[in-house]
């Protein structure tokens, strides 16, 4: 059982410490699955944007980029780099997490979130794979955390100006990042005490600065003809479903996300929200400020769930304050009953999910179960790669060869990455139509003359690569076992490159 009556030096004592044992832990958890795990796909993926730093990138805007060309730079192709910066990215959100709970509680409060936190599988997936959620996730609870404070002292700049920042590195990381100034807004017009903001000139200059850095990112979208929005789009396409897979889909979405945040603690998240909400002419200022910033949100998710699938990152920043308002909860600042029950059910499953999970990897990669189809993805990418740098060690032209991978994406990017030379490499893509950023990029057009090594999931070639070259040979195999599934590579040697056409970017009303 938690005891809530101590001095708030000692909840503060109590959290860094926390904090500084579970990194210590996870440290030493991250080697270990980098000894028996490779990176997931659009982790390599990303390494390789980082390779080639731009305002832009296909899919996401330009800051994961970056940070991989940053991580690139100081350690190369290095698999514990790239883990150790999610980690270190999950363990300072939890800290700002924990300070935004004491600003608007007390510090048991923050102790108590920053708890429930660490405590979510989510969390625990989030320090462990860098994604461009990790970096949302430290900017979105920093800027709630900064508002909070220009809110409090409206006249101070700096505040303004952290909060802006803030906001720009935010939308360089994730579109979603956008919402939070019509969050600010939204504060401003149904906090009463607040709606003076609505005239404070700082306000305003902070989000138009925030929304600023996005200009050279605009400018690159129009040079693409805007091929990350069109990306994006199709996130909201659907399809007609009979009842029973209609059902299935929408109770996916509260399902999913009571597993990745704990059943208990969602469902405590879930109580808080609508109790507070129906009660919402008697909440204060900063159970109002954590609502707004949450239940709007969660309830568009829930009507959209009605009509296509969720992915489960998506409302993760919407689910920062509910987890706030449960912690306050806990701690006594607000009235519902059943406090301590719901206290301690949550923890302890928690506990045990997360106890769980960390015994479940060991588990796995340390037995038979790690040969299960599903782990493919995160197994054998070092032998793979191993394998394939030999067949480019023995290129008769080793200056005049490029290489090319076909298939998915993660081929490519795989092989980029795990490959001793890590090569630029080149990808075929079918359907003449932009579907990675590897068609962004300039193509094979670029080599013309040159010999490609080529790297095929297939058996066969497609003619128009054949007809591409003089001749093509086939060079051999790349053969990685992987337990229930076999990781095939068939390697072709293709002599001079006398053509191939460029797979621009074209406007969306010429996309099929």
């Amino acid at each position: 059982m938690i005891s809530l009556d101590d001095s708030s030096a000692n909840w503060s004592r109590r959290f860094w410490w926390l904090l500084a044992g579970v990194f210590v832990f996870r440290v030493l958890f991250t080697l270990f699955f980098c000894a028996h795990a490779d990176l997931s796909g659009d982790e390599a993926y990303y390494w390789d944007w980082g390779r080639r730093p731009d305002w832009g990138y296909y899919s996401k805007p330009p800051m994961i980029g970056w940070i991989m060309g940053v991580i690139g730079w100081l350690a190369g192709a290095c698999d514990i780099a790239i883990r150790l910066t999610a980690l270190t990215l999950g363990t300072l959100t939890s800290a700002v997490i924990f300070a935004l709970a004491r600003r608007l509680y007390d510090a048991r409060t923050g102790f108590i979130t920053a708890l429930l936190v660490l405590l979510t599988p989510a969390n625990t997936g989030l320090n462990l794979f860098l994604t461009i959620d990790a970096l949302l996730l430290l900017c979105w609870s920093l800027a709630l955390l900064l508002f909070w404070l220009a809110a409090e002292r409206p006249q101070c700049g700096w505040r303004w100006l952290a909060l802006a920042v803030v906001i720009g590195v935010g939308t360089l990381s994730k579109q979603m990042m956008l919402v939070f100034p019509a969050l600010m807004l939204a504060f401003a017009v149904f906090s009463k005490p607040d709606r003076a903001l609505l005239k404070n000139p700082r306000m305003w200059l902070a989000m138009a600065a925030g929304a600023a850095f996005l200009t050279p990112v605009l400018l690159w979208q129009q040079k693409h003809h805007w091929i990350t929005l069109e990306h994006t789009a199709h996130h909201f396409n659907t399809e007609s479903l009979g009842l029973g897979k209609w059902l299935a889909r929408t109770l996916e979405w509260p399902g999913v996300q009571a597993l990745v945040y704990s059943p208990v603690t969602w469902a405590a998240m879930v109580l808080v929200l609508w109790v507070s909400m129906k009660q919402w002419k008697s909440q204060g200022r900063r159970e109002r400020y954590l609502l707004l910033c949450s239940a709007p949100a969660l309830v568009a998710f829930t009507v959209l769930a009605l009509r296509q699938r969720i992915n489960p990152n998506w409302p993760a920043v919407f689910w920062v304050p509910p987890l706030l308002l449960v912690g306050a909860w806990f701690s006594g600042h607000l009235s519902l009953p059943g406090r301590i029950t719901w206290r301690t059910w949550s923890l302890r499953v928690s506990a045990l999910l997360v106890l769980l999970a960390h015994l479940v990897i060991p588990l796995v990669f340390l037995t038979s179960l790690k040969g299960h189809k599903k782990l493919a993805e995160l197994r054998g990418w070092k032998e793979t790669g191993r394998q394939a740098g030999v067949f480019l060690d023995q290129v008769p032209r080793p200056a005049n060869t490029f290489v090319m991978a076909l298939g998915h994406r993660y081929n490519a990017a795989q092989m980029a990455f795990s490959m001793p030379q890590n090569p630029r490499l080149y990808r075929y893509e079918s359907s003449g139509h932009p579907m990675s950023q590897y068609e962004i990029w300039p193509g094979a057009e670029e080599r013309l003359g040159d010999d490609g090594l080529i790297f095929s999931p297939g058996a066969v070639l497609p003619p128009a690569v054949v007809a591409c070259f003089e001749n093509v040979e086939r060079q051999g195999r790349v053969e990685v076992p992987l337990g229930a599934k076999t990781r095939v590579y068939e390697v072709f040697l293709g002599k001079r490159l006398k053509s191939w056409t460029a797979i621009p970017a074209q406007p969306s009303s010429t996309r099929p």
